[in-house]
């Protein structure tokens, strides 16, 4: 299990399709050296749009090139590392079952996975493709995005270790087949204190 890249903003786009904030850091790229996560960034990496990406909960996004992979064949097009926007691309790591709450060490730097990646109309616009949101809703490969715990510097190459479990069974793919629809976990759910605020509001939104 490792690290294949570490992606940061190339370049910051505007159009209509950017969203309210009128410009998007959406499209990254792989870094060349080590990258610091810190506090809730990823130094060089641009977050616009702080009232819907970013911030603790999702401070780090990762992809794995494995669903990556499944995309190519699925669009018929090749798929470069960074353009989910994700920050780490990852290999032999099943992200999507990744536990809520379980934590990774790569590099110095330790992560704590959150919730998964809901897709928005930017993701859509950045691939040019409309379809895009109600696909990836339905494919159940989200990534997920995690907290950074301990900070540090993660290069392409680092390994992962899963260095802790919580004692929940509640994995990024349940969130996501919940928030899409699928509500038999919902209890489970909200009885996971590793929840973001965000989340637990919502699964005690559903229970009432």
């Amino acid at each position: 299990m490792k690290v294949l890249t570490v992606n940061i903003t190339s370049v910051v786009h505007e159009g209509e399709w950017t969203g309210s904030e009128g410009k998007t850091g959406i499209d990254k790229r792989p870094a060349l050296g080590p990258v610091h996560f810190a506090n809730e960034e990823v130094t060089c990496d641009v977050v616009v749009d702080r009232n819907h990406h970013g911030g603790y909960d999702q401070a780090v996004y990762a992809y794995a090139r494995e669903d990556a992979d499944w995309w190519e064949k699925e669009l018929g097009q090749s798929i470069a590392n960074g353009r989910f926007g994700e920050n780490l691309t990852t290999s032999g790591i099943d992200v999507n079952s990744a536990l809520v709450g379980e934590r990774w060490k790569i590099g110095t730097t330790i992560l704590e996975v959150s919730q998964p990646r809901i897709p928005c109309r930017v993701f859509a616009g950045f691939w040019q493709r409309p379809t895009l949101i109600k696909e990836f809703m339905a494919s159940g490969k989200p990534g997920t995005y995690l907290r950074i715990i301990q900070e540090g510097h993660i290069c392409a190459g680092d390994k992962i270790e899963v260095i802790s479990k919580p004692h929940h069974h509640i994995s990024i793919a349940d969130l996501y087949a919940a928030k899409n629809g699928e509500r038999s976990k919902v209890e489970e759910i909200a009885a996971v204190k590793e929840l973001s605020g965000k989340y637990q509001e919502w699964a005690q939104s559903l229970l009432s």
